[in-house]
């Protein structure tokens, strides 16, 4: 059913788009920026493999791969929820105790959420303007790294590792819309207050919409997220075709990643759980 979805949104998204004003290079790069995208997500599979580690549940780094790129799409039907409970249910056709998989769950949506809000920093000087870019980028990293050792202390390595990990994905999204609207000509190279913001920006409106229950992967939510935070800073023609565009790199960028899950299926290889 994700599939199915999932072709239908691509082709909704191709119409809409004016190809004619794009040349092969253009098409070229952002095939490239679906593909790291995909790649991308591979972070997040090792991630929860940390998660269920932390939960006392070893599994084999194939298994993991395998499991998460499955499930991707299964977030887009009916949104937000399904991709948890297909891999609740792969996780316990391998043994892996329900309770085990379901914390590794809430987990992640914890996590993910507190990475997400730290880019919340970045944003601010849209609303105020009381310090240079520069302050607030230390201010964020300074914040980012206190939570990694905090998470660190408190719990263990692997929830450190897993919270890093989620940084790290969500700042590679951030940086492709960048690169996609400074494709566009929206931004230039040399706006780097502007660049800092889009980045944080889209990454909060990417957080808030996966979070989001109901809405296929955010579909929506994070589109209405950056249109309001980014009013008045970036043209709104720009901002719907760029918006518009990362949902095509997103979208083809979880189904790279199903197939790649796909292909890793053909060569089984068991689990080791401990409980």
């Amino acid at each position: 059913a994700g599939v199915i979805f999932v072709v239908i949104k691509l082709n909704d998204y191709s119409a809409q788009v004016d190809s004619s004003q794009f040349n092969n290079s253009t098409w070229f790069i952002l095939i490239g920026f679906s593909a790291i995208y995909g790649l991308a997500n591979i972070i997040l599979a090792v991630a929860w493999s940390n998660l269920l580690d932390y939960f006392g549940a070893t599994t084999k780094q194939l298994w993991v791969l395998k499991t998460y790129g499955l499930t991707q799409l299964a977030k887009y039907v009916p949104g937000n929820i399904m991709h948890l409970a297909s891999r609740q249910s792969m996780g316990l056709a391998e043994g892996i105790p329900g309770w085990t998989l379901a914390k590794s769950s809430i987990w992640e949506v914890c996590l993910i959420s507190l990475a997400g809000s730290c880019f919340i920093v970045l944003v601010i000087p849209v609303y105020l303007q009381a310090y240079s870019i520069t302050t607030y980028l230390l201010m964020y990293v300074f914040f980012v790294l206190c939570l990694i050792l905090a998470l660190r202390g408190i719990f263990d390595k692997h929830i450190a590792r897993a919270f890093a990990l989620y940084i790290v994905f969500l700042s590679i999204s951030g940086m492709i819309f960048v690169g996609l609207l400074v494709l566009l000509g929206g931004i230039v190279l040399s706006s780097i207050s502007t660049i800092v913001l889009v980045f944080g920006a889209f990454i909060i409106a990417w957080t808030i919409g996966v979070l989001t229950p109901g809405a296929p992967a955010g579909l929506g939510v994070r589109e209405f997220i950056l249109l309001f935070i980014l009013n008045g800073v970036i043209s709104e023609t720009d901002l719907l075709l760029t918006i518009l565009l990362s949902r095509v790199v997103t979208v083809s960028g979880d189904v790279f990643c199903f197939l790649l899950a796909a292909a890793l299926s053909k060569y089984p290889q068991k689990l080791k759980s401990v409980h």
